[in-house]
């Protein structure tokens, strides 16, 4: 895999048991680029290893006065530095391939992941780590990918380098060979100490990542009661763990730098006093101690990426293990029964007709505008995410049906074809809003009728002000990360009418317009009523400007569905449905007209409901 071939057609399926073994699947599936990296590293450090034996040559010649050997030197010298120059280059090349692409892969495997799912992702791991796996993490991962192919190819240079002077003088290279083990060891003992300080100061960083986004997320709301400095000062101490454990962290790992520098030196001490010594007595040429010497002092380059693998892997581990974590999450965590068989349909043919979930007994007649109406919001959104088939928190309850079909039974991006669920908090990613509207649709509904229908007049207005000069179409204006330049009930209305342009068979909207004042409600109900007429839509609300429009209204009691009909029906003659959509209290629906002469009796709620209903329709 090349950096131009990216994305990866499959990322695959990765083994998310632990850390350590998502690192191995990874290096398992980049075999071919380690291969290479590690070819081309082979080439780079023999050819530094060689240069030691070129100048030892050189130098005996010189000795000796042999001009034939010199020039052979000098043969030598160019070989192995051509060597050592191509070799360079292309391991950096395919070293930096193999992160890139490993990062990539990451990358890829997390994003199908948040795809799968959804908001239960959030509701699992914290915002701050998915933050931190998504970024920091995924480079430290490529990084441990990327540098195992040259503490290969570094390991198999040092015992060429060990084996070659056992061979070229071998009452040194023996204690070259005995020393080299040492250098390489001797940090072990020093790495789980510094791993576990490197473990807590990213356990600190994380949290303090999470305080940040936190913070920015909810910076309105603390701008208007005041708790911007509480805040600062938390995230300040939040930082000042982070830079204390960062301290105490660096201190280890320059522990070990310095133990990696000490222990090379005294070895190029002792094989300098020894050869010395040996030269001395006759024993040991100028020429081969110039080598010796070069060799070992050369030996310190490639002994380096010991201490790069063991940095590599100790802050890719936790890393990997996090990146394991959230990519061991499954939507079902529970078996669910399996639904009666359906109709079968013909291949590639999608579900249609009613939506019916078998759990709460809420049905969706096809092509009609139903609403349902609960009294616990949390269990609104339950719902709405039940509607949409593959729920992320299963329940066990058998699937929703769509045309008689278990969405349950569909691939998820089937399912996804079918029903669309637009939540209580949508998503507004930056871009223009152009990008925004460019979704999977049908092409049926044009992103202009669903902005009319949303009634978006001033949120366009509203961009086309802000854009920069020059800008004269508001669909070219930007969006800020969130939306956040957009006021709540501005978001919520671009949201719907995303929504509205992608015209699935099924749209499942979570209240909608609770960020709205009514008249803008009003439209709103008005403009979603038409634009759907003949597509099965289903609104889960409370508000009697949005029940009004509806061909249909459900009210689920207890989690169950409890009446059905028309909303001034169940307001006139089902008192559950009034204490949930008009607040009213115990003592009001005592007051309430036992006769049923209108919704209730004048003043109590219901009867103040029923005449604000009357003017905003006659206003609108």
């Amino acid at each position: 895999m090349q950096i131009s071939d990216l994305p990866y057609p499959d990322p695959g399926e990765p083994d998310a048991r632990s850390g350590p073994r998502f690192l191995l699947w990874l290096g398992r599936g980049q075999l071919g680029g380690q291969l290479r990296s590690f070819a081309w590293g082979v080439l780079h450090f023999c050819g530094i290893a060689g240069l030691p034996f070129a100048v030892g040559t050189g130098v005996q010649a010189v000795v000796d006065r042999d001009g034939g050997r010199l020039a052979l030197a000098g043969g030598l010298l160019v070989l192995f530095g051509v060597a050592v120059t191509l070799g360079d280059t292309m391991l950096h090349r395919t070293a930096v391939t193999n992160w890139i692409t490993a990062a990539a892969r990451v990358q890829q495997l997390l994003s199908r992941k948040t795809a799968e799912l959804g908001s239960a992702l959030t509701r699992r791991v914290a915002a701050g780590e998915v933050v931190a796996v998504s970024t920091g993490d995924v480079e430290k991962i490529g990084w441990f990918v990327e540098a195992v192919s040259r503490f290969l190819a570094a390991a198999f240079a040092v015992l060429v380098i060990c084996v070659g002077l056992l061979c070229y003088a071998p009452s040194l290279g023996i204690v070259v060979a005995l020393g080299v083990p040492v250098l390489a060891l001797a940090v072990l003992p020093l790495l789980p100490h510094a791993t576990k300080r490197a473990d807590v100061q990213r356990e600190k960083a994380g949290k303090a990542t999470e305080l940040a986004s936190d913070t920015v997320a909810g910076l309105r709301v603390l701008r208007g009661i005041g708790g911007e400095e509480l805040f600062l000062s938390r995230y300040r101490e939040a930082s000042q763990e982070v830079r204390r454990a960062a301290v105490r962290s660096a201190r280890m790992w320059a522990l070990i730098s310095a133990v990696q520098v000490l222990l090379p030196g005294l070895l190029l001490l002792t094989v300098v006093w020894y050869g010395a010594s040996l030269a001395l007595e006759g024993r040991l040429a100028v020429g081969e101690l110039v080598a010796v010497f070069s060799a070992v002092a050369l030996m310190l380059y490639p002994l380096r990426h010991f201490e790069e693998i063991a940095m590599a892997y100790s802050f890719s581990r936790p890393s990997a293990q996090r990146a394991a974590r959230v990519l061991s999450l499954a939507r079902t965590e529970e078996p669910v029964p399996a639904p009666a068989p359906g109709p079968e349909l013909p291949e590639g043919e999608l579900p249609d007709g009613d939506l019916y979930d078998p759990q709460t007994g809420v049905l969706a007649p096809a092509g009609r505008f139903t609403a349902v109406v609960c009294g616990d919001p949390d269990l609104a959104g339950r719902l709405a995410e039940r509607l949409g088939g593959h729920p992320a928190e299963p329940d066990g309850a058998p699937s929703v049906l769509l045309g008689g079909v278990a969405l349950g039974d569909l691939p998820l991006d089937a399912a996804r074809t079918c029903v669309l669920v637009q939540d209580k908090d949508p998503v507004l990613l930056s871009g223009t809003l152009r990008e925004l509207f460019e979704v999977p649709a049908s092409g049926a509904v044009p992103a202009a009728g669903a902005l009319a229908a949303a009634h978006c007049g001033d949120v366009l207005d509203a961009l086309l002000q802000s854009a920069p000069e020059g800008v004269a179409d508001p669909m070219d204006a930007r969006i800020t990360e969130r939306g956040r330049s957009l006021s709540g009930g501005q978001r919520q209305r671009l949201a719907l009418a995303r929504s509205l342009v992608t015209d699935p068979r099924v749209l499942v909207l979570d209240e909608p317009t609770s960020a709205v004042d009514s008249h803008t409600e009003a439209r709103i109900a008005e403009g979603v009523a038409r634009l759907r007429a003949g597509r099965t839509t289903v609104v889960l609300a409370s508000s009697p400007l949005l029940l009004d429009r509806a061909d249909r209204v459900v009210l689920v009691h207890e989690g169950r569905a409890a009446a059905v009909g028309t909303h001034r029906e169940l307001l006139a003659g089902e008192p559950r449905y009034r204490a949930v959509v008009t607040r009213e209290t115990e003592e009001e629906q005592r007051l309430a007209d036992p006769a049923g002469d209108g919704p209730g009796a004048a003043g109590t709620t219901a009867g103040r409901e029923w005449e604000e209903l009357s003017e905003i329709e006659e206003s609108a």
